[in-house]
């Protein structure tokens, strides 16, 4: 697995976690999260 896959992979782990507490539990919080945060980890893995 390259750098750039575990950049997206935490970066949706964590998302997710975040958009669950955020929205008090709710799938939809944690796929939105999770696709933020994978495409914030894509991102700062070009670095």
């Amino acid at each position: 697995m390259s750098q750039r896959s575990k950049d997206t992979a935490v970066g949706a782990g964590l998302g997710a976690v975040a958009g669950s507490v955020i929205t008090g539990g709710t799938t939809a919080g944690a796929i939105g999260g999770a696709v933020i945060g994978g495409v914030i980890g894509h991102e700062n893995g070009k670095k």
